[in-house]
């Protein structure tokens, strides 16, 4: 299985980052994980804005030459992971810059009559490892799990991915938070996962 991590958190030395390397060090054990490619956002300078001109459409962002190397990893993976940190009750505006350029029309779906289009990243499976500093059950009871919503029927299914499997961790920045008991989680599910 080829797996793809894309991480959006600007410091290397924050839970974040610890999520990150649990992920990697479970999936660098799984037997059933024979690649593995990380795209650090931040690292990258990644550049989340939209430009659009009379020369460049939005139609036509499936062929951008910038964006070439993301779309290859998107192709190539069977699972993509995604390590983020929750804030106003979604991914942060980097993480969400990517999602619109990258699972653009006619690379992540296609339009054709009805109400849905055919999702073209068919097969692929999606895991989103997610912190805040609000209690976990704070999107479900507060935001009707705006987030998992969003994820998971805006973006994924819309695309065409339907195996969508989320971690979800409140309570990070308190010292009753269980961090390490949620990296070991984590760890202990990349290091198993079949698909």
């Amino acid at each position: 299985m080829k797996t793809l991590i894309i991480y959006t958190y600007p410091n290397h030395q924050s839970l974040n980052y610890s999520f990150l390397q649990e992920v990697v060090k479970g999936c660098n054990e799984n037997p059933y994980i024979n690649e593995l490619q990380v795209v650090d956002l931040y690292e990258e300078k990644f550049d989340p804005i939209l430009h659009f001109n009379e020369h460049r459409r939005r139609r036509d962002m499936y062929r951008d030459q910038k964006l070439e190397k993301y779309r290859e990893q998107i192709t190539w993976a069977d699972k993509i992971v995604f390590v983020y940190p929750i804030w106003w009750g979604r991914p942060p505006a980097m993480l969400l810059g990517y999602i619109d350029q990258l699972f653009a029309s006619n690379f992540a779906y296609r339009d054709k009559k009805g109400l849905f289009p055919d999702g073209l990243l068919k097969g692929k499976s999606v895991v989103c490892v997610s912190t805040m500093k609000g209690p976990t059950k704070y999107p479900l009871l507060w935001l009707n799990n705006a987030h998992k919503v969003l994820m998971r029927k805006a973006l994924f299914n819309f695309v065409g991915i339907k195996q969508v499997k989320f971690f979800e961790f409140g309570n990070m920045e308190s010292k009753k938070g269980g961090q390490q008991k949620k990296l070991a989680k984590v760890y202990q599910y990349f290091r198993q996962v079949a698909y």
